[in-house]
């Protein structure tokens, strides 16, 4: 039971950043608007979530006298894309986040103070079941594997919340979430009469939501006044007058009171800076002014929910108009653009929709000549996202398969479910959330479904292409040099489309300027030469090479040879081509020989286009970090 006479706290940031990734390779390339920084997972991690990690407490004169985790007082979830891309490039302070949930979780009686998340920060009541339904337990499988526990509450991407997807959470354990209080609808004590709720909820309690499925969950409503106040009205400015505002909100004479704030997690350190140290001040000044700080978990322990409320559904925290912010042209916007429409909202959505819906049969269809049950084998399939070694993908398929696949059926299987995963991403709220089409975040969420409709395009004799590129079509830009929807897709994301010949044309171009060992791995991409002979000197280079390319992602492989050229400006061929015998490939030595002898770069070229025609590349086709390298090297030795 809670003390009657103590002031509760719990401060939550959502930490969340869209996938980022280019999904050909699930590497993020260089983000120009993020200079001088890489990209903007890289410079937010400085500002934000390494900053928080060590926070400085000053005094009066400016000199540090502590510093402090934030992560051990702070209420947070991390979204799974993010935790995933720091692992990978940040892993200190990837490990660092993930153990200050276990180091101090005793100070909160044994509850930790991370929260789930909806996998991929997709709008919940926009989905279908059977998305809500892996949108949640991605969430907590992802969960499980990294805090080593099982989740006790639940974030929803926006806030974004129906009866459906909270029930689906409490039927897989999750006791609570977290609400801005305009989602409020009725309140009541048990068997009693109903009240209004909405703005005027007494955020200082917690609520019972009962579910259609007669479970129930647990609902936690942020203080909207503080909550602004911290996120958009310059409260982090000062750590006292933020710990001197959030005191104030407490009544005197009142029982266990409980503040809750949310805001973004990038709040503290990447939208204010120096926010984290001004959170850490006033945590600190509230601690040893009698102020216990708390997570939900632990606070749900002490004090149960005594009163019950209905969700207003099909609403969420950042948008006036329930969910239209991702469906329609409603007038939420950032505010940096006044005069601009966000028309393009709707058939954006519309066009998603299409390729899930369209796709969604022959998955089933298919999948089901190879996995016992698709939908759940999709449900599952975090698992092989998480680790993909061969081990780890064999065991899944033994869950899933009623025979032994052949190499050919196990690649089929895996396209399979990465277009699954593809389709899903491309729902990203982002994508919808900012000013305009041509934004980079809804150039990422056309991205990945570019990346669906090239494994649809391996897949299936037909696909819903043309009616997706049309839909879009009619989703203009609000820059007139943008166009539509459909010139941003064919333009930004059609020339990023990569396999295995692609990536042989990559590796052939980039060894000019770089040693390759006899096995590379070049993004989502293992190569392994057989053979390499490079011929010519000074301005004219030529190679030829025997190789295997195998995805790393779909375990999909095939032996390829490749001719590469090289004659000074940015006059970088390949052409690739499948291996047909070691006499095919000798040949195709001698005649580089030859050539490299007598030619000049164009007659190479011809030749080039000759041997492979329509399968020659240029330093366009380079992957796009790598292009950067080559043609600063280039530029150098000009």
């Amino acid at each position: 039971m809670a003390d009657r006479s103590k002031r509760y706290l719990c401060v939550h940031g959502h930490f969340y950043q869209p996938p980022r990734e280019n999904p050909w390779l699930e590497a993020v390339e260089a983000e120009k608007s993020a200079a001088p920084y890489h990209d903007w997972n890289e410079r937010i991690t400085d500002e934000c979530y390494a900053a928080n990690l060590a926070a400085r407490i000053l005094n009066d004169s400016d000199q540090i006298i502590s510093i402090v985790d934030n992560y051990s007082r702070l209420s947070h979830n991390f979204g799974p894309t993010l935790l995933a891309w720091l692992e990978s490039n940040q892993p200190e302070v990837y490990a660092a986040v993930i153990e200050s949930d276990r180091e101090n979780a005793a100070a909160y009686s044994g509850h930790g103070l991370a929260m789930a998340q909806a996998f991929n920060h997709i709008i919940m009541p926009l989905a279908n079941r059977r998305d809500k339904e892996t949108q949640v337990l991605w969430g907590i499988a992802d969960f499980r594997r990294r805090y080593g526990r099982e989740p006790e509450g639940m974030w929803l991407p926006e806030t974004a919340v129906d009866l459906e997807t909270l029930d689906i959470m409490a039927g897989q354990g999750i006791r609570f979430t977290i609400l801005a209080p305009h989602q409020a609808g009725r309140v009541r004590a048990p068997g009693g009469r109903w009240h209004d709720g909405g703005e005027t909820i007494d955020t200082s309690r917690t609520y019972r939501c009962p579910l259609p499925s007669g479970r129930h969950i647990a609902i936690f409503f942020y203080d909207a006044g503080l909550s602004r106040g911290v996120a958009f009205e310059g409260l982090l400015k000062s750590g006292d007058a933020l710990a001197d505002r959030i005191y104030g909100a407490y009544d005197p004479g009142g029982g266990p009171q409980l503040v809750t704030i949310a805001s973004d997690g990038e709040t503290y350190g990447h939208h204010h800076h120096f926010g984290e140290m001004a959170l850490a001040y006033a945590l600190d000044k509230l601690g040893k002014s009698g102020v216990h700080i708390t997570s939900p978990a632990e606070y749900l322990a002490l004090e149960p929910p005594e009163l019950e409320v209905e969700i207003i559904e099909n609403t969420a925290w950042s948008c006036g108009h329930g969910i239209d912010r991702w469906r329609s042209g409603c007038c939420c916007s950032t505010g940096l653009h006044p005069l601009w429409n966000q028309e393009w909202r709707g058939p954006l959505r519309r066009a998603m929709d299409l390729l899930r819906d369209n796709l969604a049969p022959v998955f089933e269809r298919d999948a089901g000549l190879l996995l016992t049950d698709p939908w759940a084998a999709r449900n599952d399939y975090q698992t092989v996202v998480a680790n993909r070694s061969g081990q780890n993908i064999k065991a899944f398929f033994s869950r899933w398969t009623s025979r032994r696949l052949s190499a050919a059926e196990t690649v089929r299987a895996l396209k399979l479910l990465e277009l699954q995963r593809s389709l899903m991403a491309a729902y990203t709220s982002c994508g919808w959330f900012f000013d305009d089409i041509a934004g980079l975040e809804s150039v990422l969420v056309m991205k990945q479904a570019g990346r669906a409709l090239q494994l649809a395009r391996e897949l299936f004799s037909e696909t819903p292409e043309k009616e997706f590129l049309d839909i879009l079509a009619t989703a203009e830009s609000n820059d007139p040099s943008a166009g539509s929807g459909r010139d941003i897709f064919v333009r930004e994301v059609r020339p990023l489309d990569a396999g295995l010949a692609k990536a042989a044309a990559h590796y052939a171009m980039s060894a000019f300027f770089a040693h390759h060992a006899a096995k590379t791995v070049l993004y989502t991409f293992n190569i392994a030469a057989a053979g390499r002979d490079v011929f010519g000197n000074g301005r004219l280079r030529m190679a030829a090479g025997d190789i295997t390319v195998k995805s790393s992602v779909t375990m999909e492989k095939e032996r390829l040879i490749f001719a590469a050229l090289f004659w000074g400006d940015h006059n970088l061929h390949a052409g690739v081509g499948v291996y047909k015998g070691k006499a095919d490939y000798l040949e195709l030595v001698a005649d580089l020989k030859a050539l490299s002898d007598r030619a000049e770069g164009a007659d190479c070229l011809k030749f080039l286009e000759k041997r492979f025609r329509g399968s020659v590349y240029d330093l366009r086709s380079l992957f796009a970090d790598e292009q950067a390298r080559i043609i600063k090297h280039i530029i150098a030795g000009t």
